[in-house]
């Protein structure tokens, strides 16, 4: 059989590569995988006995301190199988009585719980997609291009970021009031979707990526938008994980805000507005609580899930820009 015959390309269009190995005199795919376990078995075999029980004690370590910020959470998922009248029960513990799964069903009777998730979850929706529109068209602005003044307007966009939300409360209530926006979804989600944190994060990204490629764009005659669209943004898809992330669990969270600008919670309450409805006059439902507040977590939850990946080379990425 000649070379040629040997080195054939198989009929599913991919090369033999143990056949083009053996043809080459390089080691095959088994052979690889082989001394790859035999080299992993010599490092631990070479790893000294400190060098052992210090790993050990970096895992029990982090262990122990996931362990201690996951407690809680598991508290409060027990929590909320419990009978109301054992909440706070002495000597205090982790399961109750019986094991009440009707608490989740109760929470949905208990009030427009359906209407608040909604107006949560359109609020979010809607503010997070509107904020990663201005954050990335402002930050690619502060980041790539060159106008005059560009640094100084930064530097004053920026240090809106010091002023606490408390201070401007006031003033943007009297603004929706103004608007006429008092009780409506605007209220909800414009005021905060134009913040500094956003665009300070794709700033940063985007100075890191290299200015070569807006440079190749411009010889083959493509203009600033779709230079934009089509060479920046498939670049910052981690950043924009990251600030679609934060932001949507900052609309989701959002308690101060929402209670202020809304005046039928009725109708227009979110979610954690509406966890404060399980105490009344008569008392705290904690049981139906706790159960609310177990499933205002999901959504938020299965986001990072979702884009875990992203998330991660994301926050590593952000901050490396330095033109």
């Amino acid at each position: 059989m000649s070379t040629d015959q040997i080195t054939r390309p198989a009929r599913t269009g991919q090369p033999d590569d143990d056949t083009a190995a053996v043809a080459t005199g390089e080691p095959t795919r088994r052979q690889r995988r082989g001394q790859a376990r035999a080299d992993r078995r010599a490092r631990n075999a070479a790893m000294s006995t400190g060098a052992k029980w210090k790993l050990l004690v970096n895992h029990l370590v982090l262990y122990l301190g996931a362990l201690v910020f996951i407690f809680p959470l598991i508290y409060a998922f027990f929590a909320a199988l419990k009978p109301n009248n054992e909440m706070f029960s002495m000597p205090p513990s982790l399961i109750g009585s019986e094991i009440r799964w009707s608490n989740f069903a109760e929470v949905f009777e208990y009030g427009p719980f359906w209407t608040y998730i909604g107006n949560s979850l359109f609020t979010s929706v809607a503010g997070t997609l509107v904020t990663i529109v201005v954050s990335t068209t402002a930050g690619y602005a502060f980041g790539r291009l060159r106008w005059k003044g560009r640094d100084i307007v930064f530097v004053l966009f920026l240090a809106t970021m010091m002023v606490p939300q408390e201070v401007t409360v006031i003033p943007m209530f009297t603004v929706m009031q103004w608007f006429g926006w008092v009780d409506t979804y605007q209220a909800l989600i414009l005021p905060f979707a134009f913040g500094a944190f956003g665009t300070f994060l794709m700033r940063q990204f985007f100075r890191g990526i290299p200015y070569e490629l807006e440079e190749a764009a411009k010889v083959d005659g493509v203009g600033p938008l779709r230079t934009f669209l089509q060479i920046i943004m498939p670049q910052a898809k981690p950043a924009v994980a990251v600030l679609a992330v934060f932001t949507f669990m900052a609309f989701w969270n959002s308690y101060l805000w929402p209670l202020i600008v809304t005046v039928d919670y009725n109708s227009m309450g979110t979610l954690p507005v509406g966890l404060a409805s399980f105490s009344g006059l008569t008392g705290t439902r904690w049981d139906l609580q706790m159960a609310a507040a177990i499933i205002s977590m999901v959504p938020t939850t299965l986001l990072v899930v979702a884009l875990q990946k992203h998330l991660v080379k994301g926050i590593s990425m952000a901050g490396l820009g330095g033109r």
